[in-house]
């Protein structure tokens, strides 16, 4: 495992590449990174509100002389807000993501999950669980910036002599899920398809296209691996995640074959030697995502819903 600490704060990984994490990596506490070159520069993804987005520009600015001004290039790796709330702080900053991802920031807007917050404490269990996850970051403080350039597939971008390859391999954690490699320093940024030492949220699915994700990864040979969520990784971090969705597979299939209900599977799985990842209640999500999928069922989750059964396993 790399010897890097798991504490709030910059680390540079390699010659001009730096993470950025957020313990204790669980519900909107994620990692971002830096990759600078001959005076350019490039930030994988924001935080998940401008507060926390700016203590990071300024950290980095301190650390690596790069402030918020300096920044070329984003790339969200995905759509969730915890990834993106603060692009807009990077004023003259270009905004990548794939288009899966572009189409999908559009759903779920900071203001509307202000108003979701705001209505929390009315919202029995559901609400304080929400309280409980999300009531450390402030949703009318953000700084929102839309991508002006997609791609799908693969695409590159240059930082200084640095050649970044932005590999899209969603749908799979959400719908356009990208990886951040920069071949030349043995190093991916993975986004949400990898949650180190906590539980992985199937949102979009299909599962095979996450393991497949995975298998990409630890065919990179990378020699640094910075999660969406937790800390540090490297090969065998990426394969416990694996082990989780292969896992999580079988499981809920076999309750799918047996006729249980999601709330039913998820109350009935056991989860062993992952139950001490943090989040485990996300297990309803992830049996919802499975079920659908063996259904055939292409209709969008019931996310209230879903909260509420994961308010109810907390």
């Amino acid at each position: 495992m790399p010897d890097y600490p798991f504490e709030k704060g910059l680390y540079e990984t390699g010659d001009g590449l730096f993470a950025y994490l957020q313990p204790d990596g669980g519900w909107g506490w994620s990692n971002a990174g830096l990759i600078t070159d001959c005076g350019q520069s490039l930030l994988v993804d924001t935080l998940f509100d401008a507060s926390l987005t700016r203590d990071m520009l300024n950290i980095m600015s301190d650390a690596a002389g790069v402030g918020a001004d300096d920044i070329g290039t984003i790339v969200n790796t995905h759509a969730n807000g915890d990834h993106c709330h603060g692009n807009g702080l990077c004023r003259h900053a270009e905004v990548i993501a794939s288009e899966a991802s572009a189409a999908e920031m559009a759903e779920l807007p900071a203001p509307a999950l202000a108003a979701i917050m705001a209505q929390a404490k009315g919202l029995g269990p559901t609400g304080q669980y929400l309280l409980d996850i999300f009531g450390s970051f402030d949703f009318t403080d953000v700084a929102e910036k839309h991508p002006t350039q997609t791609f799908s597939g693969e695409y590159s971008v240059q930082v200084g002599d640095k050649q970044v390859d932005l590999i899209e391999v969603g749908p799979a954690h959400t719908a356009g899920d990208v990886l951040v490699h920069v071949a030349g320093d043995r190093t991916v940024f993975t986004g949400d398809i990898l949650f180190i030492e906590g539980t992985p949220i199937m949102w979009a699915g299909p599962v095979a296209n996450w393991i497949a994700a995975c298998d990409r990864i630890i065919d990179l040979e990378p020699k640094t691996i910075v999660p969406g969520h937790g800390p540090v990784t490297d090969a065998a971090g990426v394969r416990r995640v694996q082990d989780y969705l292969h896992f999580i597979d079988r499981e809920a299939r076999q309750r799918y074959d047996a006729g249980l209900s999601v709330r039913d599977a998820a109350h009935d799985i056991r989860l062993g030697d992952f139950s001490s990842w943090g989040d485990s209640e996300r297990i309803a999500v992830n049996v919802s995502t499975l079920y659908r999928e063996y259904a055939g069922d292409t209709s969008p989750p019931d996310v209230t819903a879903l909260f509420g059964l994961m308010a109810e396993l907390r």
